[in-house]
């Protein structure tokens, strides 16, 4: 897996400030943007992630480029709905050569896991390579491919469905794959936007586990926004 931040807001924390500041300013967006000092930044940030006023992080937003990812990856990754994606298309792409593919450890770790999971992949590869030298147009051929098989994405998500991203993916109980996908964007983004992002992450990182029943029971530290 390759995670790289390709594009963002310049000066997203401001940004969202400014946008949250213009609701009770008598002057413009821009001149808030251009004067506002970096005391009065955090105090209204800290005032937005307290509050939950969350709309403001809207203005702020954030590209990366996510290779070496499995397409049962991204399945789960397409559900968060308030963002834009382009994926890499089985339907025009031929992979003449076969299929890179993603293997959990938990199948890696077993010799004979390991031998029956190479030999599915082959054997569906295989086919997959045959129905295009038979002439099979790829996007018909691709049904065989399977959900192990590695796929490119590019993903733009504003700062609230970043942080709502963090708080269901980067949980325990997310797959793991998708779960390492999370704490390696949220590495990313956090040094730019460290106030918003400050206690991004599962709910238990807030002294709060959402799971219920279902929860871990193994909750990561949790952080106190006030020490910050």
């Amino acid at each position: 897996m390759h995670v790289e931040l390709l594009y963002h807001t310049p000066d997203p924390e401001r940004a969202i400030a400014t946008a949250a500041r213009l609701c009770y300013a008598p002057v413009g967006a821009s001149e808030l943007m251009e004067t506002m000092s970096e005391e009065r930044v955090h105090s209204v940030l800290s005032t937005i992630m307290s509050s939950g006023h969350f709309s403001t992080l809207e203005h702020a937003s954030f590209t990366f480029a996510i290779d070496g990812v499995s397409r049962a990856l991204t399945h789960q990754l397409v559900r968060h709905r308030i963002a834009s994606y382009n994926q890499q298309s089985q339907r025009y792409v031929k992979f003449k050569q076969g299929v890179a593919v993603v293997t959990p450890n938990t199948v890696s770790e077993s010799a004979e896991a390991a031998e029956v999971y190479q030999q599915a992949i082959d054997a569906a590869t295989d086919a997959y390579v045959k129905l295009l030298e038979l002439g099979i147009p790829a996007e018909d051929a691709r049904y065989l491919l399977p959900n192990a098989a590695e796929s490119k994405i590019v993903v733009t998500m504003n700062a609230r469905t970043l942080y709502h991203f963090f708080s269901e993916r980067c949980c325990n109980r997310a797959q793991w794959e998708i779960r390492e996908l999370a704490w390696q964007m949220l590495a990313l983004v956090r040094p730019l936007a460290p106030f918003v992002f400050a206690d991004a992450g599962p709910g238990c990182v807030r002294g709060h586990c959402p799971e219920g029943k279902m929860t871990c029971g193994e909750p990561y530290p949790r952080i106190d926004r006030a020490s910050l």
